[in-house]
């Protein structure tokens, strides 16, 4: 994992637009965001123990790639890359491909995280995110969910008249 200022420049997204000043893993902690990296053959019972140990009871997989979304996926990526929020946190273990999440810091400004194969992101409940993948168009992630599986953003809304997180 990699964390860094983003440049703020509004060109192709799936750039790594990076600054030369970059984030701890401690910053990103002190945001709520959390990381670990697992790989090898033993990634699957690490994954089961964080899992547990955060009560989450549910999974599915995503693959981000042309292939498997077809028409849809420009939409998707739209849809992803929408700054918002989420009212449980959210949850990724790479198993394949690479992409980012951009973070808000407390002073409103983005932290691009960029993620690969074996990398568990957890992004704490209200947080102002965004995802994309990245010049490679491919992710398969598995999401980790506490009740059922959904993915409900709450899009940013330019002036914000309350945030309960």
């Amino acid at each position: 994992m990699r964390a860094y200022f983003h440049d703020n420049v509004d060109s192709d997204p799936k750039e790594p637009h990076e600054q030369l000043t970059p984030v701890t893993p401690e910053e990103l902690k002190n945001l709520g965001v959390l990381y670990w990296h697992f790989d090898g053959d033993d990634y699957l019972e690490k994954v089961n123990g964080i899992a547990k140990e955060r009560n989450y009871k549910n999974r599915d997989e995503i693959t981000v790639s042309k292939e498997a979304l077809g028409d849809s996926y420009e939409s998707k990526l739209k849809i992803f890359f929408q700054e918002h929020l989420h009212e449980d946190e959210e949850i990724r273990y790479i198993l394949d491909g690479s992409g980012y999440f951009d973070v808000r810091d407390l002073l409103d400004r983005w932290i691009r995280i960029a993620i690969v194969k074996g990398d568990l992101i957890v992004l704490p409940a209200g947080i102002y995110h965004r995802f994309i993948v990245d010049t490679n168009d491919y992710l398969k992630a598995l999401r980790l969910f506490k009740e059922e599986p959904k993915w409900i953003p709450i899009n940013r809304m330019h002036i914000l008249i309350y945030n309960r997180f």
